[in-house]
């Protein structure tokens, strides 16, 4: 082959934003106050419950795999909800406070008693309200 070939390359170039760092919280569009992180997978865990209930979503392991994360991340997640209601509620609304997050909530979401949750959960509340957001 001694003839010269020409070859065209397309390229698509996409910006995109750079990602946040760890510890700071997104915010929702127009929100003044950032939406915690705990707070956010509350309500996944909350939706995600009803697309199973509505059967949208066959199972656990379907929303792990399209949410490509392992089956032990969404029960971790999933298991928010055996949380008492008020504290789901409380959850939902709650300004960030820096210990609370999913990681220090499973010693809480393992109590069967909902008074003992209430009990742990204000004791964990207290002590980030005490100390900075520098988490």
């Amino acid at each position: 082959m001694s003839g010269q070939q020409e070859v065209t390359y397309t390229l698509d170039f996409e910006v995109r934003q750079r990602s946040r760092p760890k510890n700071q919280v997104a915010r929702e569009p127009g929100q003044d106050s950032p939406v915690p992180r705990i707070a956010r997978l509350m309500a996944l865990a909350i939706r995600l419950e009803g697309l199973i209930r509505e059967q949208t979503i066959p199972n656990y392991a379907a929303v792990a795999r399209r949410g490509r994360v392992t089956r032990a991340r969404m029960t971790q997640i999933m298991m928010l909800l055996d949380l008492a209601p008020d504290l789901q509620e409380q959850i939902l609304f709650l300004p960030p406070l820096s210990h609370l997050n999913e990681r220090n909530l499973r010693p809480i979401v393992r109590r069967i008693d909902w008074h003992e949750q209430r009990r742990l959960f204000q004791k964990l509340a207290k002590r980030s309200c005490g100390s900075h957001d520098s988490e």
